[in-house]
């Protein structure tokens, strides 16, 4: 639709949009208050005076918008909606940052420079760039919270005027939206705004199915009337009898989750029989809140019937966003399935406007001390920075959208964790060198495996010793960011020890065969086993990959080239542009295994995304053509998952040097006193080698057994097996072919 408006009609719809704000702030505002938004309104103004948005508006309309949000539905202060007004200030105009600290102090300053460092991320880039997008975006955390609060309204106002772009761009803003602003939103405890976000996203995204499930409420909209107040009336003489002062509201639950579950449970839109939700909305008559709730529970499962099972009491254990309510699911009129939340008015303040009403009510001294604690909770998420950029926004993910459990330490005191967390995630979340250093854990009193998914309720002892080490297998199950933070910088640590001793072996070696060692030789090697860096190199010598068969290989070709060299000059020539060609490719990611067990099968490659080595994939497998390999964000791989999950096989490249291999040693002598602890210790002693059992067996002095270990490579084994034999008592190590 075609925007047609006269300077006048302008000015004057500004100056209401203007006062509306104003209106409907969250937070009552002083007179100095007025006075810092006047002027940011009036900067903002003039500023963009020249400036229309697409849809042919002047530009103002936007900051006011975005500023409105901030102030009505996340209710943050004054500060913060005088930042909202200037945040595209410095971005699209004259003004500097250092006019901002000038005109408002450093605050504002900070927020709208913060701000214009967001703006200014280079979004057309590929998938990789847009990820270090997201991470400096998201590292602003760490700056000021009001920040990222800013921008999620901004993106929202963007969202919710998008009709006038091209429909290339709406795909890719709705697609960013999705990945990481609704569930940027959703852990800021910002439910209205992030299911808005979804809704948007899945209206540009997927068009045709949000057009489908609006309809379809929309022509449900007069039933869901009569059947909500059947409800209420039904409720009525209870909740009146206890003197509740209430509301009782309806309303469908967001289209973006009812087609998700369409999608994950693979039924239409009427099949899904939990759509409809209804709150109950009440003045507490008590000094307690939640003992009403579960006042007004008790009433409403003295009319309809409960699923016990569909009981979520977030009133006892709140969520770490600071959400409290009790849902419920229900048996109401004509049979239906019907959710049922029940929150006091404190705690629907709280779910609407997350941060702002949390620490209204839990009186911190200033706003600031409620910021910094709240953002403690978030800061574990922000642990990973080290890593690649993909790697930390997947992870960081991870932290937004995870449902919840409560368990217990054995002194009783309780943690909050993501739904699906290991026993080792625990460990971690109590202190990295208890995760490093576990050995075991106990669940409930009973050893269950470092793998093993933990419950609400759970009661968890972890057990540590001295010297373990951080095993790569680990990272495969653990889910929290920090669990894996800590492992990789782990094993990135025993990788330099190892390196360090790689180095050393070297030069002994190279000293050996009458070579010296210097960066120029080290080069050459590297080229030589098309290897990236000198750490690589150190790397496979110390674990045995390399071994001296291949460095004499090495030498006797090195020794070949330096006489064809004097030979002729022809040679030489050839030679140099020879080396001059050799492509350093590295084999980090050179094989690729399928499934827990990480086997290697047969594949081939999918032609709808042709991954290469590296990428993260998944394995598919198809009914005529084996095993077809898929990456993660392949255009078919939604859809395969969803429909067909019963037929998706996990997949990982892997580093072959670096890979373990299961090996069964047999081992059998005359038995010594200490003959076991020998044994564990020469195994220990061995780097990178990881004990799976030991079953020895003694008959009158005569010991037979059998080892189970993992192993980097061959000659990791024969340098053990060697070293177990000279044991006093060994008279025999053999490796057995079948496990």
């Amino acid at each position: 639709m075609e925007y047609i408006a006269t300077i006048e009609e302008e000015n004057k719809e500004i100056a209401n949009r203007y006062k509306d704000l104003l209106k409907g702030t969250y937070e009552v505002l002083s007179k100095e208050d007025k006075e810092m938004i006047r002027k940011a309104f009036d900067i903002s103004l003039d500023a963009h005076s020249k400036q229309r948005r697409k849809t042919g508006e002047p530009y103002i309309f936007h900051p006011i918008a975005v500023a409105k949000i901030v102030a009505n539905e996340i209710g943050l202060d004054a500060i913060s909606i005088a930042s909202a007004l200037l945040h595209d200030v410095v971005e699209d105009t004259d003004y500097t940052t250092e006019d901002m600290e000038h005109l408002f102090g450093k605050t504002i300053a900070k927020i709208v420079k913060g701000l214009t460092k967001i703006s200014r991320l280079n979004k057309e880039q590929d998938a990789s760039i847009q990820a270090e997008n997201f991470r400096k975006m998201l590292l602003t955390l760490n700056d000021d919270v009001r920040v990222i609060l800013i921008k999620i309204a901004d993106r929202l106002h963007n969202m919710q005027t998008m009709d006038a772009m091209p429909a290339n761009k709406q795909v890719k803003i709705a697609s960013e939206t999705l990945y990481i602003y609704a569930p940027l939103a959703h852990r800021l405890g910002l439910y209205n705004i992030k299911i808005e976000l979804e809704d948007l996203g899945l209206k540009y995204t997927e068009p045709e199915s949000y057009k489908g499930i609006l309809n379809k409420i929309t022509e449900s909209k007069a039933d869901q009337q009569k059947y909500l107040k059947r409800f209420e009336n039904t409720l009525k003489s209870g909740l009146d009898k206890e003197n509740f002062e209430y509301e009782i509201k309806g309303r469908f639950k967001s289209i973006y989750s009812i087609r998700k579950k369409m999608i994950t449970q693979n039924v239409t839109f009427d099949e899904v029989y939990d759509k409809y939700a209804i709150r109950i909305i009440y003045e507490p008559n008590s000094n307690d809140d939640k003992f009403d709730a579960w006042k007004i529970y008790t009433i409403v499962t003295d009319y309809f019937k409960p699923n016990p099972s569909r009981l979520r009491d977030w009133i006892s254990q709140p969520k770490s966003t600071g959400y409290e309510a009790l849902h419920i699911t229900v048996v109401g009129p004509d049979s239906q399935w019907v959710e049922v939340q029940i929150r006091s008015n404190r705690m629907n303040e709280i779910a609407e406007k997350g941060y702002a009403a949390h620490f209204k009510y839990k009186q911190v001294e200033s706003k600031d001390d409620g910021l910094e604690s709240w953002l403690n909770k978030l800061k574990e998420t922000l642990e990973t920075q080290n890593l690649n950029a993909v790697d930390f926004v997947e992870n960081f993910k991870l932290n937004l959208y995870s449902k919840e459990i409560y368990v217990f330490t054995p002194n009783g005191d309780l943690k909050s964790l993501p739904k699906d967390a290991t026993a080792l995630d625990f460990a971690f979340s109590i202190h990295t060198d208890i995760g490093l250093k576990c050995r075991g854990v106990k669940v409930n009193g009973k050893l269950v495996p470092l793998s093993h998914q933990l419950k609400s309720g759970d009661q968890i002892e972890v057990i540590t010793t001295a010297n373990k080490k951080p095993n790569s297998r680990w990272l495969d199950f653990v889910i929290t960011a920090r669990a894996k933070a800590k492992i990789r910088a782990a094993l990135k640590e025993e990788e330099k020890i190892i390196s360090d001793e790689g180095k050393a072996i070297l030069m002994r070696k190279l000293r050996h065969l009458k070579i010296s060692f210097n960066e120029k030789i080290v080069n050459e090697l590297v080229n030589y086993f098309k290897l990236r860096t000198s750490f690589d190199l150190f790397f496979r010598i110390g674990n045995g990959a390399i071994d001296n068969s291949q460095l004499k290989s090495f030498v006797s070709q090195r020794n070949r080239k330096i006489l064809n060299f004097f030979k002729t000059k022809l040679r030489r020539n050839t030679v140099e542009k020879e080396n001059s060609n050799l492509e350093e490719v590295s084999h980090k990611y050179d094989a690729l295994v399928f499934g827990k067990e990480e086997q290697k099968l047969d594949y081939t490659s999918s032609k709808c995304c042709n991954p290469i080595s590296g990428d993260k994939v998944f394995g598919f497998i198809t009914i005529n053509d084996g095993i077809k390999v898929h990456k993660m964000n392949c255009s078919n791989a939604i859809s395969l998952q969803s429909n067909y999950a019963y037929r998706i096989i996990p997949a990982k490249w892997i580093d072959s040097t670096k890979q373990d291999f299961k090996v069964i040693l047999q081992i059998a002598g005359v038995d010594n006193q200490g003959m076991a602890n020998d044994v564990t210790r020469i195994i220990s002693n061995n780097m990178g080698v990881f004990i799976h059992s030991i079953n020895i067996k003694s008959d009158e002095g005569i010991f037979d057994g059998k080892l189970s270990i993992s192993v980097k490579n061959s000659s990791q084994l024969n340098r053990l097996i060697k070293n177990l034999q000279k044991i006093e008592g060994i008279k025999k190590v053999e490796r057995v072919n079948t496990l």
